[in-house]
């Protein structure tokens, strides 16, 4: 396949720099992916298209202020550092700019020296290693130091930083926000549970893809960063009863989705595990462990249109696109969100009743 047959046309007014004031008042596109069907709605009427017994899986992974300017030690050179993944202790991989400025043993300083950073090894097209060095709290030197890493088509300020987390925020180390459960508030999550529906928390650290665009002609030449991930037991629990029950597993996002399938394509069933995941989902993929997806609208050629066109089909999805700008909905991370509707087909091998700690 050609990436190119994943573009669109999108006026660059469309591309939303700031959330609205009301999370949950932002417009959702409802697709049914049998019939390519398409309503117009709003985000709190989400609420209407899940039923009772059905699971919402959310991506609970917490924005880090991931972006520091620093200096290098020696040649006092401006260095931006975008922390993308924890690697282990205080070895992170990290985005550089400019790369070419930093080699293996150069040090850079932040905040007059209450941060530190040596260069331990070299990667590809800005990728560096670094070692920190510090006294006190990683994170809360971080918060000190650091800002949040909004995407590079967003132009405008970002008043208040809890606007790119979502209200279920828990778990540090995101280089981004699962920008579709931005749309959530914690009135609404209640009033879902109230109807009867399951939700359960998953964790994906969103991390390199994010920000890499696709640089290859054809799709199945795309190599992904891997992203580290997290399910608990009772979580696995809860998904392998929702779907033996006959009711709809409704994954909030793509990370959650990448989560949900790397997992289950690799035990045909959900499991309690975790580990690093570079699963590449595009048309021709079949996806097997969600019903049912909120997304927002995402970049032209990008990874996350291809997913959501394995799930729903590419031509339904490129209509829906086109549709959407017609309307004049808003795109990409502040943007309005899309449902796409599960079919009724929920049968699943659930005969396998064994349980991992890792996968």
């Amino acid at each position: 396949m050609e990436v190119a047959d994943f573009d669109y046309e999108l006026p660059e007014e469309l591309i939303a720099q700031t959330p609205i004031k009301k999370r949950d008042a932002s417009r959702l596109l409802v697709l049914d992916k049998i019939t390519g069907a398409i309503e117009h709605k709003h985000f709190y009427d989400i609420i209407d298209e899940l039923q009772p017994g059905d699971t919402l899986v959310l991506n609970n992974t917490k924005v880090i202020p991931a972006r520091l300017i620093g200096e290098k030690q020696e040649t006092n050179a401006v260095i931006e550092l975008l922390l993308l993944k924890n690697i282990d202790g205080d070895e992170w991989e990290c985005l550089v700019k400019p790369a070419r400025r930093i080699h293996v043993g150069d040090m850079v300083t932040f905040g007059n020296g209450l941060l530190t950073a040596t260069c331990t090894a070299l990667g590809e097209e800005g990728i560096r290693y670094f070692v920190f060095h510090y006294q006190g709290i990683f994170y809360e030197i971080l918060e000190t130091l650091g800002s949040m890493p909004l995407p590079p088509y967003i132009h405008e300020k970002l008043e208040d930083n809890n606007r790119y987390q979502t209200v279920y925020a828990k778990e540090m180390g995101s280089a981004a926000a699962p920008t579709a459960g931005l749309h959530f508030t914690t009135d609404l999550l209640k009033k879902i549970e109230e109807k009867g529906v399951h939700i359960a928390y998953i964790t994906l650290h969103v991390g390199l893809g994010t920000f890499r665009p696709v640089k290859v002609e054809k799709v199945e030449e795309h190599k992904m960063h891997s992203e580290y991930y997290q399910m608990s037991q009772e979580v696995a629990d809860l998904l392998n009863e929702t779907r033996k029950s006959g009711h709809h597993i409704i994954a909030v996002g793509t990370t959650s989705t990448r989560t949900l399938e790397t997992i289950y394509q690799k035990y045909h069933r959900f499991k309690a595990c975790s580990g690093w995941t570079d699963i590449f989902i595009y048309p021709g993929k079949k996806v097997e462990s969600i019903d049912g997806l909120i997304t927002n609208f995402h970049l032209p050629k990008s990874t996350l249109v291809m997913l959501v066109a394995a799930i729903a089909g590419k031509e339904n999805i490129l209509n829906a696109y086109r549709i959407a700008v017609k309307e004049k909905y808003r795109f990409f991370s502040f943007g309005d969100a899309m449902y796409i509707k599960p079919t009724t087909d929920t049968s699943l091998n659930t005969t396998d009743t064994s349980l991992n700690k890792k996968c």
